[in-house]
């Protein structure tokens, strides 16, 4: 097991983190009516032969989603599996279109930066380059 592993979540860290954006992200979500126009921006999405998964929406809902309904009361598992959905799945490019307006990439950086807090992130012997794509 690593470090990571190991240590405990600070549940009280993520609460605090997602209180200070709750407005702006929770409204975010709320707006999203999973048209999934979105997803036809993603080259990802599009290169991965329109695997849901890649799709901007999917990777919102399914990580800051998932961190909001919880209410940050999450544990290692879950922010691991996580991890993929917000580093693997998307870039952060910006291509992203939504017709309502939800700026998915801010979305995403938020869940990273969640993430990034509690040690889950992509460390350089898990991955290969050519595993990004």
């Amino acid at each position: 097991m690593s470090h990571q592993e190991l240590k405990p979540v600070d549940t009280k860290q993520i609460q605090g983190m997602l209180s200070r954006k709750k407005g702006k992200m929770k409204r975010f979500l709320s707006y999203c009516a999973h048209c999934s126009l979105c997803a036809e921006s993603c080259f990802l999405y599009m290169e991965h032969h329109k695997d849901p998964q890649y799709m901007p929406s999917y990777k919102a809902i399914n990580s800051l989603g998932k961190l909001y309904r919880k209410n940050g009361k999450v544990d290692r598992k879950l922010l691991t599996e996580m991890k993929g959905i917000v580093w693997r799945n998307c870039v952060l490019c910006g291509r992203c279109y939504c017709p309502i307006g939800i700026h998915i990439p801010s979305m995403i950086a938020f869940a990273r930066s969640i993430l990034r807090s509690q040690d889950v992130y992509p460390q350089l012997d898990e991955v290969s380059s050519e595993s990004w794509l």
